[in-house]
């Protein structure tokens, strides 16, 4: 077994994943916002379960379920459950979202995703690793379709995706009756372009708040927004 990747209060296995952690996920995982004191948490594609455990760290919400349909990343987010200080108020389910939703019978405050998008021509001689990144694993229309379900009705639903790809997404979000609240831009350093897009949907019609973050002000040197935002995770933050 690999050594897991430690945070401040707590580790992560990942040798059974075939995504591994990166700065999407922690982002999003850091960023997704609380305001509104969701009781109720669901993580969509968990991988690692890092989402669901960052969440956990900063929320009191009293379930945390996380969904897999992988079945090594589900054994291994188990496991990071199990391993961790919240352990019994985190769950994971193993199957589709499709099946999730069509069973499931509760909806939640909060729904977080970091969702597999790199293009077709990128694809691998790993099918586990081509599910875990590509858009045709969980099509934007059918995870927001199946959000507009498992959400509340006062809920909101963070997500983090290509910039090119934002457009395409809050369409077919508004079409599905939700509209962004928050967007943020991210760029890797303080001068190139916009990377991601980290998105806070909800059912009411507002105008978004639009906010920009840089990582690095030059190559290792972070910017003081990124290390306020991931300084209550990272060891060396």
């Amino acid at each position: 077994m690999s050594k897991p990747f430690r945070f401040k209060q707590f580790s992560v296995q990942q040798d059974r994943c075939a995504m591994k952690l990166g700065t999407d996920s922690v982002l999003l995982g850091a960023w997704a916002s609380l305001s509104h004191h969701p009781k109720s948490i669901l993580d969509i594609g968990a991988g690692t379960g890092i989402l669901s455990l960052m969440l956990a760290q900063r929320s009191s919400a009293e379930i945390l379920d996380a969904l897999e349909m992988e079945h090594r990343a589900f054994e291994q987010c188990v496991e990071n459950f199990e391993e961790s200080s919240w352990s019994d108020r985190l769950f994971c389910y193993h199957g589709s979202l499709e099946e999730f939703t069509n069973e499931i019978e509760g909806k939640y405050d909060l729904i977080i995703c970091n969702p597999p998008f790199y293009p077709e021509h990128n694809k691998t001689k790993s099918q586990e690793r081509d599910r875990a990144r590509f858009q045709d694993a969980m099509p934007f229309s059918s995870l927001i379709k199946c959000v507009s379900i498992l959400l509340e009705k006062a809920g909101e639903f963070s997500i983090i995706i290509p910039f090119t790809e934002e457009k395409k997404f809050r369409d077919i979000a508004v079409a599905f009756g939700l509209y962004p609240k928050v967007i943020c831009h991210v760029r890797g350093n303080i001068r190139s372009k916009v990377k991601r897009t980290m998105m806070n949907f909800a059912f009411d019609n507002v105008t978004p708040k639009l906010t920009e973050l840089a990582i690095e002000t030059s190559r290792h040197v972070f910017t003081k927004d990124y290390i306020d935002l991931t300084q209550d995770f990272y060891l060396n933050m």
